[in-house]
Parts: structure tokens; sequence; C-alpha cells
């Protein structure tokens, strides 16, 4: 049980999910509008996105999906990849989401760097970050979420 005192409200594991990734889409306006427009005509729901660096005018994008809209939105996407002449698709099953959520979370530095140390101790390599206000989620290798999920309750010192 958290502490109500504590800035961590939760702290929690999704290993139903999967990450897709588009390689190499032309970076131009509108491309992301046009990959998330055909997922969501199809009732799919994104629940995370990175666009990685821009480099020679094109980018990477990686987003997640819950395990049972997966194979519909590979789908899509490798239907977009081939019509904007992305370079690939790379999709991915065995991953999981480990979340620590708070109030104001993001505000506090700390959260992050334990949250990280804790990874880090169990040799986690970490696939995707993302942050709002109140959570910060990084995507991990399935094998690795139990065992990481008990290293993030021992460096906030829960139970």
């Amino acid at each position: 049980m958290l502490n109500n005192e504590s800035i961590i409200k939760a702290i929690t594991v999704d290993d139903s999910i999967a990450k897709i990734s588009i390689l190499e889409v032309p970076d131009r306006p509108g491309i992301a509008f046009q990959l998330f427009s055909r997922i969501s005509n199809h009732n799919i729901k994104v629940e995370s996105i990175v666009q990685n660096v821009n480099r020679n005018n094109v980018n990477d994008i990686t987003f997640t999906v819950a395990i049972e809209e997966a194979q519909q939105a590979r789908e899509i996407t490798e239907e977009f990849a081939e019509f904007v002449g992305a370079t690939g698709v790379i999709f991915d099953d065995s991953v999981a989401r480990l979340s620590v959520i708070g109030a104001a979370i993001v505000a506090n530095s700390h959260v992050a760097s334990k949250f990280f140390k804790a990874l880090y101790d169990k040799g986690v390599n970490i696939q995707m970050i993302s942050t709002s206000e109140d959570k910060i989620s990084c995507v991990i290798d399935k094998s690795m979420a139990k065992e990481s999920l008990k290293q993030i309750y021992k460096e906030f010192e829960v139970n």
C-alpha cells in the first residue's frame, strides 16, 4: 500500500500492449495526422506516441496500442508506410509499460531519478519514455516487467 503522504499514488504495470514503430517516415506536415487518423478511423486507442529526431528529412514514429488491437494497428501502419515511402514497420508484442503515478510528478525530478535507477539496478533497457503532469511511463521488455515492478516498489520504499 502506498503512503498517502507520498507524492507517488500508484505504481502500475501493463503487459497487454504492443509497440509499433514506423521507420524513416518523410518529415513533412500532415504525416502524423494521416497515420493516426487512419488508426482512429478503426477506433483503435493509441496509448503512447514518440517521434524521434529528424535526420535527413525523415523521422521514426513509435506508439503503443492494446494487444487486442495490435494486429489491426500493425496492418494499417504497414499500409501507411508503403503509401508514404517509409522504410518499414517494426512490431513488438513482447513489451510492457511500467508507470509511476502521482500529483505533479514531473515537477519532482527525484521521482524520475528513482524510477530510472530501479530499472538500471535490474539491468532493464528502456525502449520508450513518456511523461505527463501526473505520470512517468516506460516501455520495457515484458519478461522484465514483474521483477522491475518489485524493484520500483523497493526503490520508493513502499510495500
